[in-house]
């Protein structure tokens, strides 16, 4: 099930310990705030920015999405499609800067789930908090 998954959070913008809290202020990649994350998991607490600088390493995640996208492409618009590979620079350059907020974002949130794995146990301690304090 993809929810017991660590890809889960990275995916759907969620906090790796628990899967419930938002990861990102925005659901969005494509608006003002798209950079602004929340610093604890509203749902279980976790730390969600564990120290300053913690996320340089997400860069080298960022150039990994970037690599994989470009070579993607490359193999199947150039060698495979046949396209012209002017026209396919052409095409490339303006497509990785409209994808920039949405690696950026991807990135952040693999380079945390390396260091945080899924706890059903911390998600059912947390509902059950959420339980308490309403009642």
């Amino acid at each position: 099930m993809l929810k017991d998954n660590r890809l889960y959070s990275v995916v759907f913008n969620k906090c790796p310990r628990c899967h419930q809290g938002d990861f990102f202020i925005t659901s969005s990649a494509y608006s003002r705030r798209f950079d602004e994350m929340h610093e604890t998991c509203s749902h279980c607490g976790e730390a969600l920015i564990p120290e300053p600088g913690f996320y340089w390493g997400s860069m080298f995640v960022s150039y990994a999405f970037y690599t994989i996208y470009t070579l993607l492409t490359f193999f199947v618009f150039v060698s495979w499609l046949k396209v012209d590979l002017d026209y396919y620079l052409m095409g490339l350059v303006p497509t990785l800067v409209i994808l920039t907020p949405y690696f950026f974002r991807l990135a952040r949130r693999s380079w945390l789930t390396f260091f945080i794995a899924y706890d059903p146990q911390k998600n059912r301690e947390a509902s059950g908090k959420h339980l308490n304090v309403s009642a």
